[in-house]
């Protein structure tokens, strides 16, 4: 469930041009580690926790972490970025192939900081979809 939510908010994203004009579609990935690209958006922590409504068990709440890195000055650019993340998240349900049902999804939180190396700004967006398990 958690890997279908990651991999249909990647095509999501790569698919929104508002998204690869300010970070490349090779720049938004799946990595465990820095240096990252500058732009970039990188697919990180994920959560389900069951929604607790149906006796079934197949609905789930899943929480999915991105970060933003961008090295510059100010928080500017971050900024920028997870607004368009929001917008591209936003446009509507995910597709979460065979298997799901993505009946809602949004992003619940953004905030930008500064990273203490002083020179790269970094986002973190949460983005919450309710998944449905098919039969």
């Amino acid at each position: 469930m958690e890997r279908a939510v990651q991999v249909a908010i990647r095509a999501r994203l790569v698919a929104t041009p508002a998204v690869v004009t300010l970070v490349p579609a090779a720049s938004i990935l799946d990595r465990n580690q820095r240096p990252v690209p500058s732009p970039s958006i990188v697919l990180g922590e994920s959560q389900a926790v069951d929604e607790g409504d149906s006796i079934a068990r197949n609905r789930a709440r899943v929480y999915h972490t991105l970060h933003v890195w961008k090295r510059e000055p100010s928080l500017e650019g971050v900024k920028v970025i997870c607004a368009a993340i929001r917008r591209a998240i936003h446009a509507g349900r995910l597709d979460l192939g065979a298997g799901f049902h993505c009946a809602d999804v949004r992003v619940s939180s953004m905030r930008q900081m500064r990273d203490p190396d002083g020179e790269t700004s970094h986002g973190v967006v949460t983005v919450e979809a309710l998944v449905e398990e098919l039969a």
